[in-house]
Parts: C-alpha cells; sequence; structure tokens
C-alpha cells in the first residue's frame, strides 16, 4: 500500500487562468463584501441569532439522553485503545499501521469538518472526559466523593491548551517523522496523562474547557455550526452566529493564533523557498557525517519558524484591531473584541489545505480498520480495498482552496462587521474602524493563495 500521508495537492502550475487574476478576484469580493456590509448591516444581529431555537422535546430526550452519551464515550475510549495500541506495538510501518492515517486524516481534518456540520459532538466523544466521568461514577458507588483539590486559575485561560495544540502542531509539522507509528504513541501516550492529571488537579469541566487542547480546538469551530447548546437545550441557530458566544479569557488570541498560523506555516514548509532554500541548505553539511543530528537540526528550525509565523498571525491582528482603534479615536482596547473573526479563516486555511489529503488518504481507512496493527487481519472484510487516487482532478482541488479561503475570509470580515457596529452607534463609525480588519482579511487571503500555489 502506497501511504500518501502528505498535505494533498500542491503546486498547481495549469491554472484555467493567471494566478494575479486569482488574487484580484479575491481582493475584490472581499472589498465588494466590505462596501455590502456597510449599505447593509445596520446593526448587530449575531449575538440575538446565537441564541437559537429550540429542537423539539423528542430529539432532546435522544441527543442529551445519558444512554447515548455512556454508548458513545465508551466507543470513543475503546478507539482511543485501540489507536493507541496499534502505535505502540502494531507494525512499525505507517502504510500498515491505523494510527497515522487515523490521527492525521480522521481526527485533525475529518472531525473539524464534523463538528462545523453537527456542532459539539466531541463533548460526548472525548474519550479523555468519557475516561474521567467513568472514574468519577466509579468512586461514587463506592462510597467516595472527590473533589478536584484547586481551583482552576482564571489568569491561565486558554494558555495550557494553546500551548499543547502547538505541540501536537510542532509533531505533525516540525518533527522529521511524524507519522512514525511509536512517536505517534508516545505523544498519545503524554497527552492522555496531561489531560487526565488536569482533570484530575483542576476537575473535569475547567481543564476540558481550557486546558484540552482537542476540547477546546473542536469546541471553537463547533461556534460555528448551525446546532449549538443553550441551558442544557440544543438549538437551531444561524451558521456562524455562534461566534458571538466566544469569550475572550487569556490566551484565547493564542490559542487562535496556533490554529490558524499552524495551517499557515504547513503551507510554507512545503515551498520551494523553505525546503529547498533553508532547510536543504541547513541540513547538507551535517547529512553524510551525522543524518540523526542534520533530522534535529531541521526539527528545531521547523518548531522556531512555527513559533515565528504564530506570533506573525498574533501581531498582525493587534496592529489591525489598534489601527481600527486609531482610527475612530477609541479609548478602549479591541484586542479582545474580534478574536471570533479569525475562527472561519483559520477553518478555511484546514479545508483549503487538507481536502485533497482528507479524500485521498480517508480512503485507506478501509482497509486499516480491517487490519489496524498490520499483522495480517482481515476483521471486517475490507483488507482488500484499493483507493482510487485518482479521483480529484488538481484544478476541482484548487477552486475548492480558493473557494474556502474567500468564504472563510468574508466570514470573518462579517463577524468584525457585527462586532463593529455593536461596539460603535455610528454606521459610519463602524465602517471606518473597519478598513484595517478589512487590510488584514486582503493579506491573509492573497498569503493564503501565494502558500497554496506554491506549496
Amino acid at each position: 500500500m502506497k501511504y500518501p500521508l502528505a498535505h494533498g495537492i500542491g503546486g498547481i502550475e495549469d491554472l484555467p487562468v493567471p494566478l494575479w487574476l486569482f488574487y484580484y478576484g479575491a481582493a475584490i469580493v472581499l472589498v465588494l463584501s466590505f462596501v455590502a456590509l456597510w449599505a447593509l448591516w445596520k446593526r448587530p444581529l449575531l449575538e440575538r441569532a446565537s441564541l437559537g431555537r429550540p429542537l423539539a422535546d423528542a430529539f432532546q430526550r435522544i441527543l442529551l439522553s445519558r444512554a447515548l452519551r455512556v454508548v458513545l464515550g465508551a466507543a470513543s475510549l475503546g478507539l482511543l485503545t485501540v489507536v493507541t495500541a496499534a502505535a505502540l506495538a502494531g507494525d512499525t510501518s505507517p502504510n500498515e499501521n491505523l494510527a497515522p492515517t487515523f490521527v492525521y486524516v480522521v481526527f485533525w481534518v475529518m472531525l473539524p469538518a464534523a463538528v462545523v456540520l453537527l456542532g459539539n459532538v466531541w463533548r460526548v466523544l472525548n474519550p479523555w472526559r468519557a475516561a474521567a466521568d467513568a472514574a468519577a461514577w466509579l468512586s461514587k458507588r463506592g462510597g467516595l466523593r472527590w473533589e478536584a483539590p484547586f481551583a482552576y486559575p482564571e489568569r491561565l485561560g486558554r494558555w495550557p491548551g494553546a500551548f499543547l495544540l502547538f505541540a501536537f502542531a510542532a509533531l505533525e509539522l516540525a518533527y522529521s517523522d511524524p507519522a512514525n507509528p511509536r512517536a505517534l504513541g508516545v505523544a498519545i501516550f503524554l497527552y492522555s496523562t496531561i489531560t487526565w492529571l488536569g482533570m484530575l488537579a483542576f476537575g473535569r469541566e475547567p481543564w476540558t474547557a481550557n486546558g484540552e487542547a482537542f476540547g477546546v480546538y473542536l469546541g471553537v469551530y463547533a461556534l460555528m455550526a448551525a446546532f449549538g447548546a443553550r441551558e442544557g437545550r440544543i438549538v437551531v441557530r444561524w451558521p456562524f452566529a455562534g461566534l458571538a458566544r466566544l469569550d475572550a479569557r487569556p490566551g484565547t488570541l493564542a490559542f487562535l493564533s496556533v490554529m490558524l498560523g499552524g495551517v499557515a506555516f504547513d503551507g510554507f514548509s512545503q515551498t520551494d523557498l523553505w525546503v529547498l532554500d533553508v532547510q536543504a541548505r541547513m541540513r547538507r553539511p551535517l547529512i553524510e557525517r551525522s543524518p540523526e543530528l542534520a533530522d534535529a537540526l531541521g526539527t528545531l528550525v521547523n518548531v522556531a519558524a512555527l513559533a515565528f509565523i504564530v506570533i506573525l498571525v498574533a501581531l498582525a491582528y493587534l496592529t489591525a484591531v489598534r489601527a481600527a482603534a486609531a482610527a475612530v479615536s477609541y479609548d478602549g482596547d479591541l484586542s479582545d473584541a474580534f478574536p471570533a473573526s479569525l475562527v472561519p479563516i483559520a477553518f478555511a486555511y484546514v479545508v483549503a489545505h487538507y481536502f485533497s489529503l482528507a479524500v485521498l488518504q480517508g480512503q485507506y481507512m478501509a482497509p486499516l480498520v480491517s487490519n489496524p496493527f498490520g499483522f495480517g487481519w482481515d476483521l471486517f472484510g475490507t483488507a482488500g480495498v484499493r483507493p482510487n487516487l485518482g479521483v480529484l482532478a488538481p484544478k476541482t482541488v484548487w477552486y475548492v482552496q480558493v473557494g474556502a479561503l474567500v468564504v472563510g475570509h468574508v466570514a470573518g470580515l462579517a463577524f468584525a462587521h457585527d462586532r463593529a457596529v455593536e461596539l460603535f452607534e455610528s454606521p459610519r463609525k463602524a465602517a471606518v474602524s473597519q478598513y484595517a480588519m478589512l487590510a488584514l482579511m486582503v493579506v491573509y487571503t492573497l498569503g493564503g493563495l501565494w502558500l497554496l500555489y506554491n506549496g
């Protein structure tokens, strides 16, 4: 089985129109969207729309039932056990081991798409939370009443989650052999240990909401879904309206910058500029003498570049909001006003960079689920399935990528505009405040197109 666990089709050279037309077209769409928002969107809408309308009681009883939560949580925990066991004890080839494809394709790419479509299903699928809930239930049945010994410090906010998400991004994008099942198994073990210790120290809910990186990551994306939760009930709302409910607790901008900067670095790390002009030149003197040292140097340089791009994303945002405040002589701090506008952009980058990976590499799940350890099993009769790697044309991928980027940035611009008309009474003042955000969106869009074309 050929193992194409790369990050999709890139470097498309035979576009139907010159690349500069895509640049101009994307910029024009953003400018026209800005004008339309200024002319038609005169009052804040998303805060009220985020409240949604509750589903019928019959659906509430089914979807919120304890039985469903227990069954799905147990299945997810069992799957985590299988993936971890496969990574630590299965075949060492990524071609034959379930863990790399499951983690990097199903979990990292397909699950965010699922929460954007269905809402925060991760709350019932989270295997770490399921294990902690089961331990608490067993303790209670045994007559032991356990309480977290520490209150979660408010000043920490989402910083622990941002750090752990950065660590995962570094494993996937900076480490020299991210698809190595053993390395992945160790990473899963370490993350599980940190997560359970965090829940033990601070409580299940506080750690899930702040320190469990994937819980925060998927929860943020779920705010874009048409389904949400309010006061213990499932509601239907406008898509993207839930972003109005994203609070700006400490570490939020850092977390969102890791989300966006990580995918941006993924694209940049595949360009000739980085691969040939930076990595190859730095590693070449060491490769013959010590390949291991060359790999270690390459990893360190990648981590540094990843951190630099994450910081650059945050600084670009902060520069834009400070320019927005200066444009309307606003005395307060706007840095907490617009971070949710980065969420649809981050998801657009995920779709643009990983769409082809999900379609192509996702097909390998059929044989892998029948032979998860690479031991020659055929548990479900699908071990002989052969994926169709010609299902996507490069031009199709390119159009999906461009469309995702433009839609994501328009959505980010719309959210920022909604917040501006909420903050400023004058529609004109709101529009003026958004000139800098428009410039930021244009820069992000053109940068994303450049990365896609050159990656």
